[in-house]
Formats: C-alpha cells, structure tokens, sequence
C-alpha cells in the first residue's frame, strides 16, 4: 500500500513539474473512467512512452494510437478481467510491470463470463433472447421434429481445408478488437466482423428468417415481429441473433460471432446440427470452451441435400 502510494507521488510530482505533459496526458482520460483506473493506466502510459519513440505531446502518430490502444487493452485486462492473444497478453504484462494497483479486483476467465453470459442470456431483453430460445428446441420452417438424417454434408477434409483463413481471421478480429479497447456491448459488432472479414479477402454470408415462421417458440414468442439472423463466412456457421430488424438481427448475430474470437484460437469443426427438423453434419466456428448444450438450429445449409433412401421392402 505504501509502495503504490509511493509510485502514485512520483508521478503527481513529475506531472507538477511538467504542467504540458500533464495537460496532454490528460485528455486521454475517458469520461467513464474513475479516478484510480486513470491513475492506473496514466502511469502506464507515462512509463511507456520511452518505448514508441515518436510519441511527443501535443503530436499525433502512429506509435501514440498503439500506445494507447495498449493501455487501454491493460486497464481492461486488470480492472474488467478481459483476457486477449496471448501475444498480446505477454506483451501488456510486460509493460505494465511494476505498476502497482490498489486492491486490484479479481475477475474469472473470459471464458467464464462468457459461459454465465450464455445461460443468463434470457435475462438481458430481446437483444439477446434469440440465441436462448433458438438453443431451447425451436425450429425454422416447422418441418416437424422427424430424426432421419441428410446423407449429404461437409467433406471429412473440409475443417482442415478452412482452418488456416480462420486463423488469419483470427488475428484480424484480436487486432482489431484491441484497437477497439477489447470486446464489449458499445462496439459496431457488425463493422467489426465484416472489415476483418473483407481485410482476408472474403464476405459474409446472412440468413434472414422472420420470427413468427419459427416453430417451437415458448408461449407469447411465437406472435413476436423481429427477424433471426445467421451468419456464415465460406459455408462454415458462426453466430445466430435476434433483432427487432434485419439489422438488429445482424448486429446481434455479429456479436455472437465476436464472441468466439475471445479464447486463445478458434477452430472449425464437424457438428450435429438441426435443420428443417432433420439432423445434419454442418461446419462450425467454435473456441475452446466445452459446450454443454446444442447449437441453434440451422436457418440454411450451404452442402447439397439428398432425399432419404426409400425403406427397405419398397417397390
């Protein structure tokens, strides 16, 4: 306590006599941080400077933004628990070495948040109910709820023919994501995913399917207006969203997909999927947190459909 103390005077003196750094370094302070995340990352800043040697105050540049973004990416990390690349991480760690945080909270994984996040999602308002009631057995096109599977599907080889573009992609979201000051609910999901999507020479792929043309939903949803999105990115799924709109739809389903770029990789596997009351095989984006309940069901089906066989005896 004393130590931080001690830290926190050091920089308040250096700052009184530099009264221009500290006007600069001032009006990087965001309105919704309090006094000890601004000390916090202040020093941080002030420590690192030396570092980005075009960073000069009153002067914008390159190194400045990175600067910032990284100190922005570190206050996160220690006050919000948020966790990023592990590149990344080393690297805060390392320029946040030395700096001593009073009572410094402690946070579960992001891989926890993310798990509690998804079982309370209910609780959050329409934004994010789609994906609970999808996950809950409802169907699109209400085909029935028959068990007979589509023969056709993904080649066995198809995951690891996709796997290298998601990883560069990847690294496109975790950079962007830092740019941004890490994941969180204030983001143009949708921006983000689609630039980084297109910075890899690729598009999205979105389903629309009107909310009262799917079955299943519990009672007082089935008349509800709003749209279900899906997204996929060649073929393979990534998210599912609810939205008043289309574009509500998609701006939710985008950060779904987000969301699964917050572990350490992402990986493109085989899964079980519903589909128009059927079981499929269908290429999905997944982390690396265990999954204990299904994935939304299908809105499309990018591989070729193949009737049932006719059963046996059939003439």
């Amino acid at each position: 306590m004393a130590e931080e103390g001690q830290d926190q005077d050091q920089v308040s003196e250096y700052l009184e006599q530099n009264p221009s750094v500290a006007q600069w370094v001032e009006s990087f302070r965001g309105y919704f941080e309090n006094r000890k995340t601004w000390s916090a990352r202040r020093e941080f800043i002030l420590k690192n400077m030396e570092a980005f040697p075009s960073v000069q105050p009153g002067q914008e540049s390159s190194d400045l933004n990175r600067l910032l973004s990284l100190s922005m990416v570190w206050t996160n990390h220690m006050f919000l628990g948020c966790s990023y690349p592990a590149d990344v991480m080393e690297r805060i760690n390392e320029m946040g070495e030395g700096i001593k945080v009073q009572d410094a909270p402690l946070h579960k994984t992001t891989k926890e948040l993310y798990v509690k996040g998804k079982r309370s999602a209910a609780s959050e308002g329409d934004s994010d109910v789609s994906v609970k009631k999808l996950k809950c057995g409802s169907e699109p096109d209400g085909k029935g709820s028959g068990r007979s599977s589509l023969k056709s599907g993904p080649l066995p080889q198809a995951p690891a023919e996709q796997q290298p573009f998601f990883n560069r992609l990847y690294k496109a979201v975790a950079w962007k994501l830092v740019s941004a000051g890490g994941f969180g609910p204030n983001l143009d999901h949708c921006e983000i995913l689609r630039s980084c999507v297109e910075s890899c020479k690729q598009t999205l792929t979105c389903t629309f399917v009107p909310l009262k043309d799917i079955t299943g939903l519990p009672a007082g949803r089935a008349q509800m207006e709003g749209h279900v999105c899906e997204i996929r990115c060649q073929t393979v799924y990534m998210g599912t969203g609810y939205g008043r709109d289309e574009t509500a739809a998609k701006n939710m389903a985008s950060k779904e997909a987000l969301k699964v770029f917050q572990g350490r990789k992402v990986t493109v596997k085989i899964c079980r999927r519903r589909f128009k009351g059927r079981d499929v095989e269908d290429l999905v984006l997944l982390d690396e947190q265990p999954r204990s309940q299904a994935l939304p069901p299908a809105l499309s089906y990018p591989f070729q459909e193949q009737e049932d066989p006719p059963s046996e005896g059939a003439g």
